[in-house]
């Protein structure tokens, strides 16, 4: 017996996948700028030394050291933030 995947395609059995964003408590931020050191890929600084992070959401493969980068923070400024969709 084949089950329909309905209008989208997708599995409806799937587990739904959990979005990562990257965020900045700007209060906090003293721009020490480890995250950008240690996550280049999604945080640059900007001329006074604070992250700019890229919108959206943080590429899988990324997740793991932007765990990293946040746990580094030595303000607790950068903020991991999940979503399921």
């Amino acid at each position: 017996m084949r089950r329909s995947r309905g209008a989208t395609g997708a599995d409806p059995r799937a587990a739904p996948r959990l979005a990562v964003r990257l965020r900045v408590n700007a209060i906090q931020c003293v721009a020490h700028g480890l995250c950008a050191e240690l996550l280049p890929e999604a945080v640059r600084l900007d001329d006074w030394g604070y992250p700019i992070v890229d919108d959206g959401e943080v590429a899988p493969e990324l997740v793991e050291l932007a765990r990293r980068a946040a746990d580094a923070c030595p303000t607790l400024a950068l903020l991991l933030e999940s979503e399921r969709t």
